[in-house]
């Protein structure tokens, strides 16, 4: 079997950023570079024309995803030197035919894209006998956000045609190898090398592990499902689940007892009368280990919460509480270190008189919390994930501490935000 061929995705708005990645990429071991869909879009077919200017050595991918007008798309990416040219496997079998036919006049290869085709099995075995030279099995940014990965459609697709395949969509250094056993000829990998820190050493592992079979474990660029989403959420902030939820999830006002502790999990919610603080320690004996109480008492003192109800969470193992009104025992609370967020703090106390409810919708600084909803509290505040949008909000928010990751690192060799930004350029209009 051939040496599996790796491509680097280079999914940039930037060219200048663009060219800085792809040669620390080839530094690693690439071996195809990707003009990504974003940057061509941004500078157009300029990023195939400095790519191959300033890496002769490699192929260069244009990723134009083709949808019509092949023939002429085609042509003028191969002109502007790219090696491999994406058609969209959902674009029409004469477009298709088209960019194959151009394809082979301008001695350039073409890869047919299955992303969002409905049967791709079947639109597989059509595009193997239209000609195209690979089959990329592509599973989309936003699809992997909801836990979804290539894999089981790349190894039933190898099954069935002989065309080259490709893979894209989550790959690691931990998954890598996987993809080769799975069919993989040509293996795309964008985030787990663009938002790395050291992309050279990042391109090292993924080169290293398709060429021993063998993976080497990550703790970023994984994407969780419904049953690994808590490896997420123990490693992102609150900011950054508020950034992937387009700056929303936020329960105003309400932060932490004392700086440095976090807590992340389900939601056991109670609402509760001010000050009445029957139903809150009720709650305690109903929650569970990594659970976190979510308490509405009205936003106002007095207290429902004090260091017996602590002590009595900590028993329980309760990942923490969540408080939209008052807590007291300020001292011993901070001293058994449990998690303890609050809207207010106060001396008094209320009395048990057992208003309100276990386990019902409640909201929390306005903000709707139902059981079963994940939240996560750090000292900038609290944010709510929603249960049904959960998976997908917390991956989308690894991202954004991943891409923060590479920003930092850019910053810290001698750049700053405006500049890797680009603020002046990209200011709406």
């Amino acid at each position: 079997m051939a040496q599996p061929i790796l491509q680097v995705a280079l999914d940039f708005v930037d060219l200048e950023r663009a060219l800085i990645m792809a040669g620390e990429a080839v530094d690693g071991g690439a071996d195809w570079l990707e003009a990504g869909t974003p940057l061509i879009k941004s500078v157009g077919l300029e990023a195939v024309r400095a790519l191959k200017a300033r890496f002769p050595a490699q192929t260069i991918v244009a990723d134009l995803k083709i949808m019509d007008a092949g023939r002429i798309e085609v042509e003028y990416a191969a002109k502007a030197g790219a090696g491999v040219i994406s058609v969209l496997a959902a674009a029409s079998d004469i477009t298709i035919a088209e960019c194959v036919e151009a394809g082979r006049q301008y001695g350039v290869k073409v890869v047919a894209d299955l992303i969002n085709v409905a049967d791709p099995l079947t639109r597989a075995r059509e595009l193997a006998a239209l000609g195209v030279d690979y089959i990329d099995v592509h599973t989309p940014i936003d699809v992997q956000m909801q836990g979804h990965f290539p894999f089981d459609t790349l190894r039933a697709i190898a099954a069935a045609v002989s065309t080259p395949l490709c893979v894209a969509g989550g790959v690691t250094s931990a998954t890598a190898a996987d993809a080769v056993n799975s069919g993989a000829a040509v293996v795309i990998v964008g985030g787990a090398i663009t938002k790395s820190i050291d992309a050279v050493a990042a391109t090292r592992a993924i080169r290293q592990a398709l060429d021993t079979g063998v993976g080497t474990a990550t703790t970023l660029y994984r994407r969780a499902t419904a049953e690994t989403i808590r490896e997420v959420l123990a490693q992102v902030s609150t900011a950054n689940v508020s950034d992937a939820m387009h700056h929303g999830g936020v329960a105003p006002g309400i932060y932490p007892l004392q700086p440095g502790l976090r807590c992340f999990g389900r939601a056991v919610t109670v609402r509760t009368a001010p000050g009445d603080w029957g139903k809150p320690v009720q709650a305690i004996d109903q929650a569970g280990p990594g659970d976190v109480l979510v308490i509405d008492a009205g936003g106002v003192a007095p207290a429902i919460w004090g260091e017996l109800a602590t002590n009595s969470a900590l028993s329980r193992k309760v990942e923490g509480t969540i408080i939209d009104g008052a807590v007291r025992d300020t001292t011993d609370n901070r001293a058994s270190r449990y998690p303890l967020f609050s809207r207010l703090v106060c001396p008094n106390a209320g009395e048990p008189k057992g208003y309100g409810e276990i386990g019902a919708a409640i909201r929390i600084g306005g903000v709707p919390v139902s059981p079963g909803d994940w939240v996560l509290a750090d000292d900038d505040g609290v944010v709510i994930l929603p249960q049904a949008q959960a998976v997908e909000i917390a991956n989308r928010a690894m991202d954004v501490l991943e891409r923060e990751n590479r920003l930092r690192e850019e910053i810290r060799r001698g750049s700053t935000l405006g500049a890797v930004a680009q603020l002046s350029k990209w200011e709406k209009k």
